[in-house]
């Protein structure tokens, strides 16, 4: 069990039914231990005293008939270690529940919206939530990914983590079982400028990757040619640059 004192929001875009999170902290890898998504199911971020197993119990009920709400209160019952737990749930309906544990490190706190909830432990202050949801809601015409970005630029420039800045992530589930979006910024002195940066390079290089992979619903054929000729040249030469090339 790790601490990541956080702040993230979790999300349904209702134009297109796709779910996703986005995340930072000041610890490492926040991307690998905090969002769950499971398309057409749901979306969760468990932070603070993290326990993964909410996460999953949350989604297993989804998946099993419950609504965001009921999910949260079944998997949260069943946790001594609630008190300390904080986690944001969005399901695929876009019903939105959240929980902050009354141990969890001021400051903290949570806001629970229309197919949304932003939520955060050991920040400045709710500035931070307030920031995060503002921007958020006013990007309502943007793709989920962008609007998610936006709410963390938002949340890292009123205050973000009171410990400073480490990592940052954005994933965004569609209609397959696979992420369409999934970029990480590890371990940066300004994670969440720099996550800008890597989800710029993601769109245009990884991303037509990922819709030209099998679907459930449709052959497994070969990569489109243009993506596999875009991939094949080094990455600074590719659109949005970014990488390096080996030296000749």
């Amino acid at each position: 069990m790790r601490e990541f004192n956080t702040f993230s929001i979790v999300a349904r875009c209702k134009r297109t039914g796709h779910l996703g999170v986005a995340v930072a902290t000041a610890v490492p890898a926040v991307g690998a231990v905090c969002p769950y998504i499971r398309s057409g199911i749901g979306a969760v971020s468990t932070q603070s005293w993290v326990n993964p197993y909410l996460a999953i119990d949350v989604l297993d009920a989804i998946a099993g008939g419950a609504t965001a709400q009921a999910a949260l209160d079944q998997a949260i019952a069943a946790d001594d270690g609630r008190a300390l737990r904080q986690i944001g749930v969005v399901d695929a309906a876009g019903r939105a529940a959240a929980w902050s544990g009354a141990d969890c490190t001021s400051w903290f706190g949570q806001v629970v919206g229309d197919g949304f909830t932003a939520q955060g432990n050991m920040l400045t202050g709710a500035e931070t939530i307030d920031a995060m949801v503002r921007a958020f809601t006013e990007g309502e015409t943007a793709d989920l990914d962008e609007r998610l970005m936006r709410a963390l630029e938002a949340a890292d420039a009123a205050g973000g983590d009171k410990r400073g800045k480490q990592s940052a992530a954005i994933r965004v589930h569609g209609e397959e079982a696979y992420a369409l979006i999934d970029a990480r910024v590890d371990e940066h002195a300004q994670p969440v400028t720099e996550l800008r940066r890597v989800l710029e390079i993601v769109r245009l290089q990884a991303v037509p990757f990922v819709k030209g992979m099998p679907r459930r619903d449709g052959p497994a054929g070969a990569a489109p040619p243009e993506v596999t000729a875009m991939l094949a040249l080094s990455p600074p030469q590719r659109p949005g640059g970014g990488g390096s090339a080996l030296p000749r």
